[in-house]
């Protein structure tokens, strides 16, 4: 079983930076209990597998930490700022992304408009709606930039609607590295897309990583085949508590962890 480890942008293999951290993060929803004291940290040159069955917390945590909602209890701190319940405009300016589906949100506008709606977002400048894209040469570079990286320049003047599945995933993680992120968020970026095409986006995925310098990634994932692939740790949940925090190996390895997470199978 192989790892594929993201870039560490300099730092010592021996002690890698840290950029975000989660302290005891605890959400209740009056008597719900959707998640009890959390704690771990994601450093430099990580790619982290965040799974467990449904309902078993993951997208919750995922708001948590892209400041999305305020935890209970607990903080989460992002190259060492509090940013609990800051919204992700803040935690993109800092450095942290999250998909956000615009395809979804926006299905009529072109692939360029929707890489563009995120690039704006972080922007210093100020734009005229979608008339800016053409005349700012900037942000016309940053498109055709992040296009290419993902394989869709062919397709800047194309409708989101009309895309594949496949291809509306690969722009809704287009949109979030237009945000120039240090550290990237992404809930299932391979949900609905066929086997075959998985490992595609995969590969396109880490690709992109390594050639815009992304420091690290957090990936909710179901699919055990990419987890035990792509991820160089696996934090497990069940029932909103932190069940394991380990290397894949060790992760897959264990009968007790592959009996408890339901759904999950061993990986060869």
């Amino acid at each position: 079983m192989s790892t594929t480890r993201l870039p560490e942008g300099g730092a010592s293999p021996l002690s890698p930076k840290v950029l975000l951290e989660a302290r005891g993060v605890s959400k209740h929803y009056r008597d719900f209990i959707a998640l009890t004291d959390i704690s771990f940290d994601v450093a430099e040159g990580e790619t982290i597998s965040i799974v467990g069955p449904n309902g078993a917390g993951k997208s919750t945590l995922v708001n948590q930490l892209t400041g999305l909602s305020e935890p209970t209890h607990g903080t989460v701190r992002f190259k060492g700022e509090n940013v609990s319940a800051q919204g992700p405009v803040k935690l993109a300016r800092l450095g942290m992304a999250r998909a956000f589906q615009l395809v979804e949100v926006f299905p009529e506008l072109t692939v360029a408009e929707t890489i563009g709606v995120a690039a704006v977002s972080v922007a210093s400048r100020q734009f005229d709606g979608f008339r800016s894209f053409g005349r700012d040469r900037m942000l016309r570079d940053r498109i055709h930039e992040i296009a290419s990286i993902f394989g869709l320049q062919n397709k800047l003047d194309v409708i989101t609607r009309t895309l594949s599945q496949g291809e509306k995933k690969l722009l809704d993680i287009a949109s979030a590295f237009a945000l120039k992120p240090d550290v990237i968020l992404l809930d299932e970026p391979t949900s609905g897309v066929s086997t075959a095409d998985k490992h595609g986006i995969m590969d396109t995925l880490m690709a992109a990583a390594k050639q815009a310098g992304l420091k690290a990634m957090l990936l909710v994932e179901h699919d055990m085949d990419l987890v035990a692939r792509y991820s160089t740790r696996v934090i497990a949940l069940q029932e909103g508590r932190k069940l394991a925090d380990l290397a894949p190996d060790a992760f897959f390895a264990d009968p007790v962890l592959q009996r408890t997470i339901i759904g999950i199978r061993k990986v060869a």
